[in-house]
């Protein structure tokens, strides 16, 4: 297969675009940075730079600002947003242009689209929520669904906390753990969908091959944790000398919206529909996720 990605230079496309091109596809990226490609992987700094005869047989956009790179100011907010949107409605104009539009779309959401809803555990029929994260993913998959108007198979991903070893959100998550502090945000009893990365990108193979799947998926392993839990659990691979919580007020003044929708509220989410389809995680459970990633095992 043919398939151009969005965001493919990031944390979960570098290890995809592994994948893809160890089963022989042939990978397009659109990224800024000037990059030199090969007969299996090009790069593209524009989709303008697709000829409108070019075959794609999928397109998997994982492009977008990252909502916990700083706090929310209102300039950030329209960054964030417009990385998502514009991107996705660039790749339909696109598919609008090409003789032949893609077959199959795969497009990042987050479990963000839940909002915060307590203990309640979280399938993909569950509702949107209020709250800015909430709004976001609703419109950024309002926006991909509009390619089923062209043929087109849509997947919504819905993206738990990522983790791996090189870089994710476990590299901050783990900062303060290398320093001798275990330690958790606020009373710790916020839920923590996670997903190891090795099972998105399996998850994404899956979704590729299947044709008969659409529409949402939550992609999270069937194992939420508390923040609590996963601070103890991650305790487990390191030296440290003080165990005790962050106090929320802390982040709040730190982080402001971001902390209280990211940090101190959470999602109880599970991947119905994925475990339905009889996909299987490598990593169902953070202890044996841990574990591989730390001794560097995927």
């Amino acid at each position: 297969m043919h398939l151009l990605i969005t965001g493919g230079t990031g944390f979960i496309g570098e290890r995809l675009i592994e994948a893809l091109l160890a089963q022989e596809h042939t990978v397009t990226v659109l990224t800024r940075q000037s990059l030199s490609g090969t007969a299996a992987l090009n790069y593209v700094q524009s989709l303008d730079d697709i000829a409108s005869d070019t075959q794609l047989d999928a397109a998997i956009n994982l492009a977008g600002a990252s909502l916990a790179a700083r706090r929310w100011s209102p300039a950030y907010k329209r960054e964030i947003v417009n990385s998502r949107l514009g991107t996705t409605r660039a790749l339909l104009a696109l598919f609008k242009r090409l003789q032949s539009p893609p077959a199959t779309l795969l497009s990042a959401s987050a479990i963000g689209y839940y909002g915060h809803q307590g203990d309640t555990v979280l399938a993909e029929d569950a509702p949107v929520n209020s709250g800015f994260s909430s709004q976001l993913c609703h419109d950024w998959e309002q926006a991909a669904e509009h390619a089923t108007e062209l043929g087109v198979r849509v997947c919504l991903l819905r993206l738990g906390v990522v983790m791996d070893s090189s870089g994710g959100a476990l590299q901050e998550m783990s900062r303060s753990f290398g320093l001798g502090v275990a330690s958790w945000i606020g009373r710790g009893d916020q839920w923590l969908s996670w997903v190891h990365r090795a099972d998105v990108v399996r998850a994404m193979l899956f979704l590729l091959n299947n044709n008969a799947l659409s529409g949402a998926f939550n992609l999270t392993a069937p194992e939420p944790v508390t923040a609590k839990d996963f601070a103890l659990a991650l305790k487990e691979h390191y030296r440290t000398l003080v165990t005790a919580a962050v106090p929320a007020v802390v982040m709040r003044v730190a982080m402001g919206e971001m902390a209280q929708e990211l940090l101190l509220n959470g999602q109880r989410v599970v991947p119905a529909r994925l475990l339905a389809a009889g996909f299987e995680f490598s990593h169902p459970h953070i202890t044996g996720a841990l574990q591989a990633i730390y001794s560097n095992k995927t």
